[in-house]
Formats: C-alpha cells, sequence, structure tokens
C-alpha cells in the first residue's frame, strides 16, 4: 500500500471513530483563560499524547495558564468553551464543565 492510500484510510477511519463517539482527545484546561479546549480527533491516544507537546506550547505562548491536561474517548459538544459559556451553563463550576464532553461508552 503506498502512503498516499495509507493516509486516506487513516483519515477515513478516524472520521469513523470521530462518528462513532469513539475517537481520541486531548483536554486541556486553562485557568486564565477560563477555557476548556479540545484538540482532536485522533485514532488512538498514543497519537494524542505525541501532539500534547505542541498544543501546550501554543497555548503558552498565547499566554494561557494550564491547570489540567487528559487525553479523553469520546466526542466533545464543542471545541473551545469559554468563561461565559461556563458560568451560564454551570455556575461557573469548571470542573462541571467536563461533563459536556459525551464518553464513548455512553453513546
Amino acid at each position: 500500500m503506498d502512503r498516499k492510500t495509507w493516509e486516506n484510510n487513516q483519515e477515513s477511519f478516524e472520521c469513523y471513530l470521530e462518528k462513532m463517539g469513539m475517537a481520541w482527545w486531548v483536554e486541556i484546561i486553562t485557568q486564565e483563560p477560563p477555557c476548556i479546549y479540545y484538540f482532536g480527533s485522533f485514532a488512538r491516544a498514543k497519537e494524542a499524547k505525541l501532539t500534547l507537546g505542541g498544543y501546550l506550547e501554543d497555548l503558552e505562548q498565547e499566554g494561557a495558564q494550564v491547570i489540567a491536561v487528559d487525553i479523553k474517548r469520546g466526542q466533545p459538544s464543542e471545541l473551545t468553551i469559554f468563561e461565559d459559556e461556563l458560568a451560564e451553563t454551570f455556575e461557573g463550576k469548571l470542573s462541571l464543565a467536563i461533563s459536556r464532553f459525551v464518553q464513548a461508552w455512553l453513546r
């Protein structure tokens, strides 16, 4: 199998996993600004872990203060959840906002 065919197959597989809620995502929670970011999707947790450093570096260069990082399987309802959305939906409780990420086993 040539490289282009392999890349196309990999992309199709990742799309399938994402639709099924089985893809892996990098979740980064920042205190400043108060946000939850999701980066992905990935077919394997190992792939998500390999990209983690780049996402952290980008956020830190923008002045973000990272307070938590996780690799999760599922489907985020949004790729970025901002402070005002956290306050409206969860009365400002950041830990509860994580529940907006639909775990794979709930689908």
